[in-house]
This record gives C-alpha cells, structure tokens and sequence, in this order.
C-alpha cells in the first residue's frame, strides 16, 4: 500500500495510460481528493470524502482521458491540481499575500528603523538602505519564494531534496526559528500586559505611585522620582527587574499568565494550519495599517511634529563613509525581512506551481520598506511633539527661576527686555534647554514602545484610547510574525515525517506547549536581561550563515540555470541577469560582509546588557556572566552545527534525514502552458556563470537530476 501511495503522489499530468491511470485515480478518489476546477491559478482544494453510497458518486468518477483533455482543452488557462498535487494551498491569492506581509512586517519596521534611521544620517541612512534592499533584501527574498514553490516543501525538505548534503541547511532554520519563537511571544505577552493597564481611569505609567508609612503619611516612590512614571512602570510594576543577571529575585506572575495567554492565542490562530491562520491574517496584517494611518492624522496635527519630521529625514552626507552605517543598513533590511527563517519557503510552498512568485517577491519586499518609512514618519512626529514639550517645559522653568547662564558663567535676571531673546533663541548647552538633544533622546526596541511612546501618550487627550490602540497595534504586528516562525518549523516536521503518526494539531499544540514552559525563563527579575541575551544571538549570527548557505546552495549546487528554467516553467517569463549576478555573487558577498564586520564589532566593541540601577534610576551596561557566554556559544552553535554536521555524515554513510519523494510538478504541462522554448545560452551567461554552449554548468557538486526527470516514476 505503500508503495502504491508512492505512486500516486508521483504521478504526473502528462501520464495518459488509460488503465494505470484509471487505477491511480480510484485510489486518489479512496484518499478524499475530488477537486473541482477553476480558470487561471487555482488556489484551495474542495477535500470531499468519498462516499459510495452518495447520489452524485457516479457523476464524480470521470474517465481518465476525460481528466487529460480537461488539463489542457482550455487554451490560456492552466489546472494545476489535474495531477497529483495533494499539498495544502492557500484559500486565495489574498490570503497568501497577507500572510507573507504579516510575517514580514514586524516590530522592527515600527520600533527599530527609525531609531537607526535618525542615528545613521537621517535621510542619507535611505542611501545604504535601499542599496542593501536591491542586492541582498530583494534577491534573497526572491530565491525563497521561489525554491519553495518549485520544490513544494519545508526548509528541511527543500534543501534535502537541491542535495542529501544540504539538508542541514533546512534543520538549522528550523532550529533558529525555535529559538526565536520562545523569545519573541515575550514581547506579544508585554504588549498584551500593557493592553489590559490602558483601560484604567488613568494610565498606571502617567505619575508616580506614592510609598505610604505607618504613621498614615506618603511621599512619591523615590525610585520613580529619580527615574521617570514610564521607566518606573516599566522596569519596576512590568518586569520587577533585578539589578543583574544573576540574581533573578521574585517569579513575575503577571508576566507568565501574560505569557500563557499568548501561547494559547498562537495555538487557536495555528490549530488548522494555514487553513486557521490564513483567516487571521485578514484581521492582523490589516489592523496595523488603520493604526498607523490613524496615528499619522493625529501625529501631524500635534504642535512640534514638523521637528521630529526635520530630526528623521536631514541628510547627513558625512555618514556614507562610515561602515557602520552600512552594515546597520545591511542587518536591518535582512532580519526585516525575515529571510532565512524557513517561513517563507514554507508559505511558498503551499501556492500553485504557476502562481508568479517574482512579482509577489518585489510586492512584499518593498511594501515592507515602505511600511518601515511611514511608521518612521508616524513615530518622529509624536517624538517631536514629546521632545517640543520638554525643551518649552524647560524655557519655562528658566523663566520662572528667572536665572539664566550667560557665555561668561554669570547670572542675570530676566527682563522683558531679555525675555523675547530668552523665549526665540534656541537653547545652548549652558542653558541645559536643548531641542536636538531631545529629539535624539530616543530608543530602539522596548525602550521606544514602553517608555518613549507611551511617555508621550501620556499628553494626548483622551490617553487611554490611544494606548489601547497602540498597543493592540503591536500585538497584532507581533503575532502574525509568530505565525510564520513557527509554520517554518511546524511545516519541517510534517514534510520530513518525523512523527507520521501525529495529526498536525496536535504537533503544533505539543510545540507550542513546550515553547510556553520554556518561555517561564524571562518571567522573573533578570528575565528582561535573559531576552536580550536571546534577541542578541539567537539569531543574528545563524540566521546570516544560514542565507550565505542559500545563496551557495542555489548558485553553486542546484545551479543557477536550473534554477532559471524552474522560474520560467512557474511564472512564463526568465529572471533577468542582474538576479543571476545577484544570487552567484552580490548577495553572498553581502551576506559574507556583514558576517564578518559583525564578528569585527562585537569582538572590538564587546557585549554586554542594560541592567536597571533602582538607586538611581537609569540603566548601566554591564557584562555577561560566564555562564551567560556559554548559553550564547550554545544558541550559536546548535543552530549552525547542524550544516557542517549532516553533511559530514552523509560523506561517512550516515544518514540523519532519509532520502524522501519529490512532489508533484508538471513541468512539461507549464512548458506547454506558457509556450516556453530552449532557452539559448548566451554570452554573457557563459562568462558570468560558468554555462557551456551544450547547456550543462560548471557546479561544484551536482547531485539532483533535471526536472525533465522529476515525473518519471
């Protein structure tokens, strides 16, 4: 039975033997799979059980060559389920679109690229931000895209199936994407905590709670006083933070019922797949765009928005020549992206074989830019006006004080003859009043969602509406992110049969289970300073290696002609050659850069962590522990071992992961479809490439077979 089952999921289309066929579509018709078809790209499927005993069972079973003429008697139109493709797919076109934004527009668009944007040159930060977007961001997101569609598969089982040896290609994404999921529902636990505080009377963070004696008298919170009502809120009421790493205090029970809600709400959303998922993305990958834009009326309408506006985008031409600049550039656009995760592979796995992956890659990639832009926009704009409140605060405490320091160190009161040039000039560094200090009083991360932010929330009237809809805005762009983390490592597992036995459900419930008791470890003292260790290096590094793999893999192993012809079956049209040089050459050149200047900085500048001072009410860096350093080598190292690892025992005879099927392609029915002919192999392919005139590439270890090939049984 096995055997047969093998034999059904290789059939292809263009297999006309009436009887072998027939057999082959009464075992498809035994497994539930009558699908009725529409014109174009076909996304879903209608899973209708057979049932012998239904009335419309004999209009159902159709002849063979009945299916045959049916794949190709519509001229213009391709029915990709007329063979044996048994995979999931998306309901819609929409659905997958949503998703795919949902993944990729994170926390990150809204809370760390305008900090770096203002640190790096204002607006000549866009200089190196969309150079890095063109040959690494773009390039990579497409090759994803792209492999996972032609291939129809996971991580794992994409790269098993380009070589045995590259396998653990697929296992370190799967890894990493573990690694970030535990960390990353922290932030949706926060937001979901912060979420429930904003509808009290008045937000819990707008002034310092007071510490109240015996004797019935009270004083505000001392530690708050020397702090801020945000930083208190934050650092004392939310994370109950301990002074270093190593001493974790008191167990956080908000944050860990926090935390197990989230788990729970990533659980229902997830339950069915993308069948589930995909329904909630239509809520989470839209709902952020109406806040933003909300957010955008009401952020240029606030006095001193023009500031932060000025702040954000002035170019400072000096920077280009700093490497830094680059490199950040470089870093954002990749983790932005969320390249090198598995998700995407998987999400594009579940599209039609002729669904046209380059343009959904260039639709994604930019509108997840565009969308780090705006909210840039939208941020600055509230900074400016927090940042315009604070210097005329201070103005207007000198003026009460009526002492001004002069150039000379003297003081003299004010008059109204003074008062106008007190009140216009700006401010001096004598004067301790200074906008721009202000303006570059910002943070990246949670400093800027649960400090910043919300300190200037405070000033709007009507506080607690704003609140509840920012922080929901956060929530929803945190969880559908998690979706696709997760789905990469879920989707690795099922395709590579690790547990047959297991329904989908209850694996993704067993991972999220596990995900959430692990996740206990930041919900406690030193849990804040654990997270940074997580967001630091869990990561960053592997999630680097694992792209340059990619590249290599696609470029120097699958071959970039192959690859090439695969596109061209999917979509009817060749990649140009500047994706070509792209994957053979500009992007792991990038990706090889970054690494390295990466290792260059921490090794010079170091690593450390904030660590909140009660005393005196502000943060101060301080050093991992030893045995912080062996959890980072740890997290490092089991997500990238596995590359040189597989590969290795491959080489001795060893095999970690079997050898599984290739999925259903139709080449030839695409080839027919699109009216594709042999491509000729020109110059510049030949100089660039390494392609001969007779077609074959110089790789350096080709190990699958054409698709010519893929169909045959």
């Amino acid at each position: 039975m096995a055997n047969t089952a093998h034999l059904v999921r290789r059939q292809s289309s263009r297999d006309l033997n009436p009887q072998r066929s027939l057999d082959r579509l009464e075992l498809k018709e035994m497994r539930g799979r009558l699908v009725a078809l529409e014109n174009g790209t076909s996304y879903g499927a209608t899973n209708t059980a057979f049932d012998d005993s239904s009335p419309n069972t004999k209009a159902a079973i159709k002849t063979t060559e009945k299916i045959a003429s049916e794949c190709t008697e519509v001229k213009g139109t391709f029915r990709p389920e007329c063979g044996e493709d048994d995979r999931e797919s998306w309901d819609s076109k929409l659905t997958f679109l949503l998703a795919t934004v949902g993944y990729a527009v994170g926390l990150g668009n809204v809370w760390r690229f305008p900090y770096l944007a203002q640190k790096n040159g204002g607006g000549a930060f866009l200089v190196p931000y969309f150079v890095m977007l063109a040959i690494e961001g773009i390039p990579i997101f497409y090759l994803e895209l792209a492999i996972g569609q032609r291939l129809r598969k996971g991580a794992i089982g994409v790269w098993n199936q380009v070589s045995p040896y590259l396998a653990g290609i697929g296992i370190s994404s799967a890894v990493v994407s573990f690694n970030v999921a535990l960390y990353y529902n922290t932030i949706i636990a926060w937001c979901l905590f912060y979420f429930v505080q904003s509808f009290q009377a008045e937000l819990p963070w707008s002034e310092c709670p007071n510490k109240y004696y015996a004797n019935g008298s009270y004083v505000p919170e001392p530690e708050c006083v020397t702090s801020t009502p945000t930083q208190y809120f934050w650092y004392r009421t939310t994370l109950m933070a301990s002074e270093d790493i190593n001493t974790p205090q008191a167990f956080n029970w908000k944050i860990a019922f926090a935390l197990v809600i989230a788990w729970i709400l990533v659980y229902m959303c997830m339950i069915k797949g993308i069948a589930s998922s995909g329904k909630v993305v239509y809520v989470t990958a839209t709902f952020p765009y109406i806040v933003l834009i909300i957010f955008f009326f009401r952020g240029v309408t606030l006095p001193g928005m023009s500031n932060g506006l000025k702040h954000l985008f002035t170019p400072k031409w000096h920077t280009l020549s700093d490497p830094v600049v680059w490199l950040e550039a470089g870093t954002q656009i990749f983790f932005s992206l969320g390249l090198a995760f598995g998700g995407l592979i998987a999400f594009s796995s579940y599209n039609p074989v002729n669904n046209n992956c380059y343009r959904d890659a260039l639709m994604v990639s930019l509108t997840n830019c565009f969308t780090s832009m705006f909210a840039g926009i939208v941020v600055f704009s509230v900074i400016g006006f927090k940042a315009t409140l604070n210097y005329e605060k201070c103005l207007e405490e000198r003026n009460q004080t009526g002492l001004l320091a002069s150039p000379g160190d003297s003081v003299f009161q004010t008059t109204p003859a003074n008062l106008f040039e007190l009140e216009t000039t700006p401010a001096t560094e004598e004067l301790e009043c200074d906008l721009e200090r202000e303006l570059g009083n910002s943070a990246a991360g949670t400093g800027l969602a649960f400090i910043i932010f919300t300190e200037a929330i405070n000033q709007f009237p009507g506080a607690q509406f704003w609140s509840v809809l920012f922080f929901l805005m956060l929530f929803t762009l945190g969880i559908d992110s998690q979706f696709g983390t997760l789905e990469g490592v879920v989707t690795s597992i099922v395709d590579m049969k690790l547990f047959p036995n297991l329904r989908k459900e209850i694996l993704t419930g067993v991972m999220c289970l596990t995900c959430c008791i692990i996740s206990m470890s930041f919900a406690h003292g030193a849990g804040n300073y654990v997270f940074v260790l997580f967001d630091s290096f869990s990561g960053n590094f592997p999630l680097l290696i694992i792209a340059l793999c990619e590249c290599i893999a696609v470029a120097y192993i699958y071959g970039l002609k192959r690859f090439a012809d695969d596109i061209e079956l999917m979509t009817g049209s060749r990649p140009g050659l500047y994706w070509l040089i792209c994957w053979k050459y500009l992007s792991p050149l990038a990706m090889l850069l970054i690494l390295s200047a990466s290792l260059v900085d921490l090794a010079v500048q170091g690593s450390g962590y904030p660590a909140w001072i009660s005393s005196r009410g502000q943060t101060e860096m301080k050093e991992w522990p030893v045995w912080a350093v062996l959890l980072i080598c740890l997290l490092v190292g089991i997500a990238v071992m596995w590359i040189p690892l597989v590969a290795i025992c491959r080489a001795l005879g060893i095999i970690i992961i079997d050898d599984n099927e290739k999925a259903w392609f139709p080449s030839d029915d695409l080839k027919e479809f699109h009216g594709i002919v042999e491509h000729e192999v020109t110059t510049a392919e030949t100089l660039l490439f390494c392609i001969h005139p007779d077609g074959s590439e110089g790789l350096c270890c080709p190990t699958s077979p054409p698709h010519d090939e893929d169909d045959e049984i």
